[in-house]
């Protein structure tokens, strides 16, 4: 009887443990989640821009819709290829009291791009602007009012080098 009183005693600690964590490991899972799908659509974009030999245009329209479409030639017209949400309350955010990553590409806008209007990959694999220049951006995801969902993905547009971050409560880290 004693063992059984132990071993009882044991599983509710484990399990007054896994209660305490465990939302805070959902919610990091979902925000992590979230930030994955911005990184794979962007990167198909950019894949389809090269194997299409077509610049492919990427729009982040609030609070949590991407709309990845193809440039068509001659016309300028597009043909959307695909559009993606962010779910589990994750949106185009910036977060209170987070600054801009270290890549500092801007975070004057949840999508920020400088000046740019729209953006699209190339065939060559480059990020560029409605004007046809090269361009470097960061687009901010979370949850309002939680920082600890807060997550940026940056990319640098010669390269179309995409980057994950994370905050962790007083730092980025990728």
């Amino acid at each position: 009887m004693l063992e059984l009183m132990v071993v009882l005693g044991i599983v509710c600690v484990l399990g007054a443990m896994a209660a305490v964590i465990m939302p805070s490991a959902v919610s990091t899972s979902k925000s992590d989640s979230a930030m994955t799908r911005v990184v794979s659509t962007l990167r198909t974009a950019r894949e389809q821009a090269i194997s299409q030999r077509r610049n492919i245009q990427v729009v982040f329209n609030a609070p949590n819709q991407i709309v990845v479409s193809r440039v068509e030639v001659p016309s300028g017209t597009t043909t959307t290829i695909a559009t993606v949400w962010l779910e589990s309350g994750m949106r185009f955010v910036l977060s209170a009291g987070v600054p801009d990553t270290p890549d500092a590409f801007g975070n004057a806008a949840a999508t920020s791009f400088g000046s740019a209007t729209s953006i699209a990959f190339t065939s060559e694999g480059q990020l560029i602007d409605q004007h046809g220049d090269l361009v470097n951006g960061s687009v901010f995801l979370g949850r309002y009012n939680d920082a600890t969902s807060a997550r940026a993905v940056t990319i640098f547009g010669p390269t179309a080098l995409i980057r994950q971050w994370r905050w962790s409560g007083g730092q980025w880290t990728s």
